[in-house]
């Protein structure tokens, strides 16, 4: 960054913002029952109806052994499907690492394309749904 700058240039605000997008539609989308492999279709079909540039999601059940045997919910490298631990079913009171990003455009590094990642453990609960265990990053910590 320019001495001097304060905060993060715009681009990288708005790709912020698109990631935080994307963590609203995977928790919306959270259902008893669905695969993890039924979640990611309906999670990457609403974020390209909502415009969110280029998503990805690679997500995974957590607990005391940080992996557990859980639904995994896509994989860098694979965002069709993901066969054995794809088809597990969602169950109320589990922990999730969200792990997804977004890539775009941004116009203040000459047009260069950035992907931004973003991770947030949530826990999926009868009575709250799918939320996150703490706040969301929205802004940047610059050094």
């Amino acid at each position: 960054m320019p001495a001097g700058q304060r905060e993060a240039p715009k681009g990288f605000q708005q790709l912020l913002q698109q990631a935080n997008r994307l963590q609203d539609v995977f928790m919306a989308e959270f259902r008893e029952g669905m695969t993890g492999n039924e979640l990611l279709a309906k999670i990457l079909q609403t974020a390209r109806a909502k415009g969110i540039p280029q998503p990805k999601v690679y997500s995974h059940n957590l607990g005391h052994l940080l992996h557990e045997p859980g639904p995994l919910i896509g994989l860098p490298w694979q965002q069709e499907r993901c066969p054995g631990r794809g088809d597990v079913k969602l169950v109320y009171d589990s922990c999730f690492a969200m792990e997804l990003c977004v890539t775009d455009i941004v116009p203040e590094w000459d047009n260069q394309e950035f992907r931004l990642s973003v991770e947030q453990d949530v826990a999926f609960t009868r009575q709250d749904g799918c939320r996150p265990l703490d706040d969301r990053q929205i802004r940047f910590h610059l050094v």
